[in-house]
Formats: C-alpha cells, sequence, structure tokens
C-alpha cells in the first residue's frame, strides 16, 4: 500500500480551512475600521505637532495644511487620513472632517 492521502482526507482538511477563513475574516474586517480610525487620530496628533514646530520657526500659526506641506513640515499624502477624511487646521489645531 502506498503512503498518500486519500480523497476523503484531503477534502477532511479543505472543510477545516474553510471554515477557519469563514470564522477569522469578518473578524478581519471589523478590527480594520478600528485600525484606521486610529491611524487617523495618529496623523492628527502629527500635524498638531508639526503646527507648533510651524509656529516656533514663523512666529505665526498656519491656516491650513497645504501651508504645512508647501513649507516641507508634512509630506504630501499627509493631509488624508486612511479613512478617508481630510485634515483640516482650524483655530490653530488639526481636526480630521
Amino acid at each position: 500500500m502506498k503512503n498518500a492521502f486519500t480523497i476523503l482526507e484531503m477534502m477532511i482538511v479543505m472543510l477545516v480551512v474553510a471554515l477557519l477563513l469563514l470564522i477569522t475574516i469578518p473578524n478581519i474586517q471589523q478590527k480594520e475600521k478600528i485600525i484606521r480610525a486610529k491611524g487617523c487620530n495618529a496623523l492628527v496628533d502629527i500635524v498638531n505637532s508639526q503646527i507648533i514646530l510651524y509656529e516656533i520657526d514663523h512666529d505665526k500659526t498656519p491656516t491650513s495644511v497645504s501651508q504645512l506641506i508647501s513649507e516641507g513640515y508634512l509630506k504630501e499624502k499627509q493631509d488624508t487620513c486612511p479613512n478617508g477624511k481630510h485634515v483640516v487646521i482650524v483655530n490653530g489645531e488639526a481636526k480630521a472632517q
């Protein structure tokens, strides 16, 4: 007799793998929303720290995120959060809208 897997054994393994995927994928999708929100909060904190640096260097508060980008305080894509919200400066403080 040869040492090999039968079709029935392979089908059982595939069934177990499929069940594990069905259990884990919805949980990962729920966590993705939380991860994106936390990423947005982190970006807002970075922009707030760059506002402080800008104020120290220029003795005035920046009026927009694009001003921070053009002066080199932020990179081009740091004006949008991972969840799609735009970062704006309101009364000298960064907020996601």
